[in-house]
C-alpha cells in the first residue's frame, strides 16, 4: 500500500486495457447562463480600459520538484526528453497582478492560498496607490473572491461603509456589489469556466515554460527563481497584452456542443449542469439568436426532441426540492424561448 507503480507497470496496465490517454483531449464547456454578456463586458473593458486596470490570479499548489537527471535535448532532437522520476519538495502558491497598461507583473509567493492570505496580498497591492486612485481588477470566481471578508476589505480600501453581511447574504448579491462602479475599487469577475478571458493567464503560461521546467530543491529555491523571472520580465520583457478576440463563433459552438451532449449521453449529464445549460440556451435564443445558424438551432431542437423524456425523467428523479424546482423552471423557460423563435412544443415531443 502507498507504493508508486513503475513506468513499465503503468505501460502494461494501459496496454492491457487498450487505454491511450495521449490521444485524448480535454475541453471545458460553457455552462454559465450569463457567459456571453459577461464576456462582452470584459471585451469592452479591454477596448476602453480605465487608467489603472489589473489582471489578478493565483497559481496554487505548484509542486517543487527535484529532477534526478537533467532533461535531454540536442540540435537534432525535435522535442526535449524529460526524466519521469523526481523528488517532491512541497508546494508553493503564486499570486500575480498584471498591469494592463505596460505588462508589468507584481508577484508574491506564499505557502497557501487561504482567504486570509489572499486578502493580505490584495491589500498590499491596493495600498501601493494613492487612496483617491480608482482601481479596477479582473479576477475569477474563486470563493474567496466572492466572500463577505473580501467585500469588507474592498469597502475599507474604497473608504466607504460596507453593507451588512445580511444585505450581502448570497454570492449573487456580493458579486453584484463588488462589480458596482460607484466605489473606488471595482472588481470585474470572469464568467464561470471563462478564466481564459483573464490576460494574466497568458503570463502564467510564459512563467510556466520559463521557470517550472527546472529542478528545485526547496520552496525557497523556487520562490527565488520565480521572483528573479518576474524582475527580469519587468526590466526587459514586459509589454502590454492586447485582446482582439470578440467571441466570433463561440455562440454557435456552445449550442453545437450541448446538442452533441444530449444526443450522445443526456442521462449522464449532472442535473445542476443540465439546468445551467438549459438556461444558457434560453438566453442565447432570447439575445443572440442571429449569431447561431438556423441549421444549428434545428440540430438542437432535434436533440431535445429525442431526449425530452430522458430530461423529464432526470428532473423527476431529483430528490432535492430546490434543485428540482430550478431544473423545472429552466426546462419551462427553454420551451418558451424556443416557441418565441417559431419552434413549437409539438416539435419537441414528436
Amino acid at each position: 500500500m502507498g507504493g508508486t507503480p513503475s513506468k513499465s507497470t503503468l505501460h502494461r496496465i494501459l496496454k492491457s486495457n487498450r487505454l491511450k490517454p495521449h490521444q485524448s483531449r480535454y475541453f471545458l464547456h460553457i455552462t454559465d447562463p450569463d457567459f456571453f454578456p459577461k464576456m462582452e463586458h470584459l471585451v469592452a473593458l479591454y477596448k476602453k480600459p480605465p487608467r489603472q486596470l489589473f489582471f489578478f490570479d493565483e497559481c496554487p499548489g505548484i509542486q517543487v520538484l527535484t529532477r534526478l537527471v537533467p532533461d535531454l535535448q540536442t540540435d537534432t532532437m525535435k522535442q526535449r526528453l524529460e526524466e519521469f522520476e523526481y523528488i517532491r519538495n512541497g508546494t508553493l502558491d503564486v499570486f500575480a497582478f498584471l498591469n494592463h497598461a505596460d505588462g508589468n507583473v507584481s508577484l508574491e509567493c506564499q505557502a497557501d492560498h487561504k482567504t486570509d492570505t489572499f486578502l493580505a496580498v490584495f491589500e498590499r497591492h491596493a495600498k501601493r496607490f494613492p487612496v483617491t486612485e480608482p482601481l479596477h481588477y479582473v479576477m475569477d470566481n474563486l470563493s474567496s473572491h466572492r466572500g463577505y471578508p473580501f467585500c469588507r476589505l474592498v469597502a475599507q480600501l474604497s473608504g466607504i461603509q460596507c453593507p451588512s453581511e445580511k444585505e450581502l447574504s448570497t454570492q449573487a448579491k456580493r458579486m453584484q456589489w463588488l462589480q458596482r462602479d460607484d466605489k473606488r475599487i471595482v472588481i470585474h469577475l470572469t464568467p464561470f469556466h471563462g478564466s481564459w478571458l483573464n490576460l494574466v493567464e497568458i503570463w502564467f503560461g510564459i512563467m510556466g515554460r520559463k521557470v517550472l521546467a527546472e529542478s528545485f530543491g526547496s520552496p525557497d529555491e523556487l520562490k527565488t527563481a520565480l521572483e528573479d523571472f518576474s524582475d527580469t520580465w519587468n526590466a526587459l520583457l514586459a509589454h502590454p497584452f492586447r485582446w482582439s478576440y470578440e467571441g466570433n463563433g463561440l455562440h454557435e459552438k456552445a449550442v453545437k456542443r450541448f446538442a452533441t451532449m444530449l444526443r450522445s449521453s443526456a442521462t449522464n449529464i449532472n442535473l445542476r449542469t443540465l439546468t445551467k445549460l438549459m438556461s444558457l440556451m434560453s438566453n442565447l435564443l432570447d439575445d443572440y439568436f442571429d449569431k447561431i445558424s438556423v441549421e444549428t438551432w434545428k440540430h438542437l431542437l432535434q436533440a431535445l426532441s429525442s431526449q425530452f423524456e430522458n430530461i423529464a425523467d432526470i428532473i423527476l428523479q431529483e430528490s432535492g426540492p430546490q434543485r428540482k424546482k430550478k431544473a423545472e423552471l429552466a426546462a419551462e423557460n427553454l420551451v418558451i424561448a424556443l416557441q418565441n423563435r417559431g419552434f413549437h412544443l409539438d416539435d419537441l415531443v414528436a
